[in-house]
């Protein structure tokens, strides 16, 4: 997957140490709505870009609009993942 980044998120409306999606938080009832929606942030992107999000919870630093613009796209480390299989499964296991 070829992206190109539009903008890059520095969460500066708090000064966390680490910073956790709105879904990480709902499956793991952390008790605060999260510092993003990661499907908010998705539906701004124009397909085949992405943005600089960090989520300590899930592992993942950029969330992404697939070419064809169906898919929310997460990269771990070095691999895409797909955002919507990552929350569901989480959402088994809790």
């Amino acid at each position: 997957m070829a992206l190109l980044p539009t903008y890059i998120s520095t969460n500066q409306k708090q000064n966390n140490m680490a910073d956790f999606s709105k879904q990480y938080c709902q499956v793991n009832d952390m008790g605060f709505d999260g510092d993003f929606d990661v499907y908010e942030e998705w539906a701004k992107l124009t397909p085949g870009y992405g943005v600089a999000y960090l989520c300590e919870g899930f592992g993942f630093h950029w969330i992404a609009k697939e070419e064809t613009g169906d898919r929310v796209m997460v990269l771990v480390g070095d691999k895409w993942e797909n955002f919507d299989d990552m929350y569901l499964e989480a959402k088994l296991n809790s």
